[in-house]
């Protein structure tokens, strides 16, 4: 049999296993074809005829929120001032839009301003972005809720992650881990204290937290030898 009639036959069991294949499976094979194009139609249809214009109905509602967090109005922030909604709106009518994502943030810091502090906590815990300067104050405020919940080990620990989100950002960095310090010192853990304002002094020389670093290290390493 000569290469190029046994390559021709090879050819042809292929195609007929080929053929036996889609017999035996073909519905099989129909059905998930069907289903891949019922998901791909489907995300493509929700992508552009409903959430899209949710987006630009929540982005044009956002705005004033924006402007009422600047001007630190928390009640208007939360909701609204009669005529424009507010936050909470946005949160629960938008849900699943990147506007109702960054209501949290504007919700939960309002929060904290009021003093309501577990509202502060469940909305910063739910918010999260790409924008590290943005995601690092989230974190820190977070951090202020927790402690003011008595929560502290949990509050140490999300001050410290807030300063590592976005260490360009020197004066809040320096200053969250500043606070993770000294709640650690004022909870009794005097020794994990002492290493975080020494991480202080070291990242963050040239802040503010950076200069007052020097006396906690030294008060606690003195005591620390006594």
């Amino acid at each position: 049999m000569s290469e190029q009639h046994q390559e021709h036959t090879e050819n042809i069991d292929i195609v007929l296993k080929a053929q036996n294949i889609w017999q035996k499976n073909s519905k099989t094979i129909l059905i998930i074809l069907v289903a891949l194009i019922a998901i791909v139609g489907g995300w493509i249809g929700y992508n552009n005829y409903i959430l899209k214009p949710k987006e630009d109905k929540a982005a044009d509602a956002i705005v004033k929120v924006q402007e009422y967090f600047r001007m630190d109005s928390s009640n208007l922030v939360l909701n609204g001032d009669g005529q424009n909604k507010g936050a909470l709106y946005i949160i629960n009518t938008y849900g699943g839009t990147k506007t109702a994502n960054l209501a949290k943030f504007y919700a939960g810091v309002s929060y904290l301003h009021k003093g309501e502090f577990a509202n502060a906590v469940k909305y910063l815990k739910d918010f999260s972005t790409d924008a590290r300067q943005v995601q690092l104050l989230a974190l820190g405020n977070l951090g202020d809720a927790l402690s003011e919940l008595n929560q502290k080990d949990e509050a140490i620990a999300t001050y410290k992650k807030a300063a590592s989100v976005f260490e360009i950002d020197q004066a809040n960095s320096a200053e969250y881990l500043f606070r993770a310090a000294l709640l650690s010192e004022t909870s009794g853990k005097t020794k994990e204290a002492l290493e975080i304002y020494k991480d202080v002094k070291a990242k963050f020389p040239k802040t503010d937290k950076g200069f007052q670093a020097d006396k906690y290290i030294y008060r606690l390493s003195i005591e620390k030898s006594e």
